[in-house]
């Protein structure tokens, strides 16, 4: 499994405050290290390759995460708490507290 997490830079350089959010929990609970890349959404730049894994996978909100596996279609959350939910904790296991 690939997962690749895709963030906003605004026009003032600065991360997008639901990136910032994200990135916070991540880390927060030790899940920053599941993520395989991380690809930037820079809005001065449409050719960063955020801007343009966005577009191939039409998604119009950051953050957002790309869930690679063998053999599969590719999957996109944009919502944290279902990402966690359905890929960084497999059924069975319990988040610690």
């Amino acid at each position: 499994m690939k997962i690749t997490l895709v963030k906003k830079v605004l026009a003032d350089g600065s991360l997008c405050r639901k990136c910032r959010d994200v990135q916070a929990r991540l880390e927060e609970k030790g899940q920053l290290s599941r993520i395989d890349r991380t690809l930037i959404a820079d809005v001065r730049d449409p050719q960063s390759a955020g801007i343009k894994i966005a577009r191939q996978y039409k998604v119009e909100r950051t953050p957002f995460f790309i869930v690679e596996r063998e053999g599969r279609e590719a999957e996109i959350y944009t919502i944290y708490a279902k990402f966690a939910k359905e890929v960084l904790q497999p059924a069975g296991q319990i988040e610690p507290c």
